[in-house]
């Protein structure tokens, strides 16, 4: 497939990873390189040494393009566009802050630079830094989270219809048809979160699988709406039990959310994740997941024309 994504990271499907903190390291990213997507090492850990390590696996396990996401509001290193550009990546995301911040800078390190909005204020804002493209992530996704949230269905269309740069959309995505519903409201790409944590290559516990396996539609929580940050996760007691509180919920401890995702402790953390848990129903291969999605993209876009496209 050859669009503006596809040309700009170098890849062969227009498909990116999201960057999960601790999540989202070289086994994981690099079955999604080598499946013809775009693999992202994340920074967020603020574990640098282990991301300089994980990004050197990356180099072994994979020949094939990859990216890293510097999520703003956790930089501890300032030098961490000097950091990037040693590594030898040339695809970064940007989010959770200004876009102001890191976009001259990592131009200047010739690094390509994808921002991620919540809604059209903060895409006009990307362009303005001058943004090479634009992750637009709807408020159904897993994560970090605008308080007033902005569905994809809304969102994408929107900023699709006021910026010029590719967009790649993010929320709700999982398979070829939702892939297919964001390229006709004018998206190039999408981004995998959810169901990359759901695969087999995930380096996470098999009852964080098992919990996004066993989700319904119904089943997240969005949590801290009336403060920052707010985010969405997967329904359990522990996050049910904090749902209804106006007050601010801090974040679970570090050794809590580490408890979670490598021991499978469901009671020591949130669990993070989106409303698209409910249409993912088995832990399947990365290569799988890639390869499928891109197959029913091609038989959605193919059945619409010919059912609806008008007579020459």
């Amino acid at each position: 497939m050859l669009n503006r994504v596809t040309q700009l990271l170098g890849v062969e499907h227009p498909i990116v990873q999201a960057p999960m903190g601790y999540i989202a390291r070289a086994q994981l990213a690099s079955a999604v390189s080598n499946a013809g997507a775009l693999g992202i090492i994340e920074t967020s850990s603020g574990r640098l040494e282990e991301v300089r390590d994980e990004i050197a696996k990356m180099r072994d396990l994979t020949d094939k393009p990859f990216g890293v996401n510097i999520a703003q509001a956790f930089v501890r290193d300032l030098a961490i566009v000097e950091f990037v550009h040693d590594q030898g990546v040339r695809f970064a995301t940007t989010s959770a802050g200004d876009p102001h911040r890191f976009t001259d800078a990592l131009h200047e390190a010739g690094i390509t630079v994808f921002h991620v909005v919540p809604n059209l204020h903060s895409a006009l804002k990307a362009i303005d830094a001058g943004v090479d493209g634009i992750v637009a992530e709807g408020g159904e996704g897993g994560g970090f989270k605008s308080q007033r949230d902005v569905a994809s269905m809304v969102l994408l269309p929107l900023v699709c219809s006021q910026v010029d740069v590719p967009v790649i959309a993010a929320g709700g995505i999982c398979d070829g048809r939702s892939m297919a519903a964001a390229f006709a409201l004018g998206a190039e790409g999408v981004q995998m979160g959810t169901r990359m944590v759901s695969a087999a290559e995930s380096p996470v516990h098999d009852n964080y699988k098992g919990l996004i396996i066993s989700a319904a539609e119904t089943g997240t929580v969005m949590l801290n709406r009336f403060h920052k940050p707010g985010f969405r996760v997967l329904a359990t007691p522990y996050s049910e039990a904090r749902e209804e509180t106006t007050e601010q919920i801090p974040m679970a401890p570090l050794d809590g959310l580490l408890s979670l995702y490598f021991d499978g402790n469901l009671d020591a953390a949130f669990a993070f994740g989106g409303q698209v848990a409910g249409r993912i129903d088995e832990v399947r291969p990365v290569k799988e997941i890639i390869e499928q999605t891109i197959e029913e993209f091609h038989d959605t876009v193919r059945t619409l024309a010919a059912e609806y496209a008008e007579p020459a």
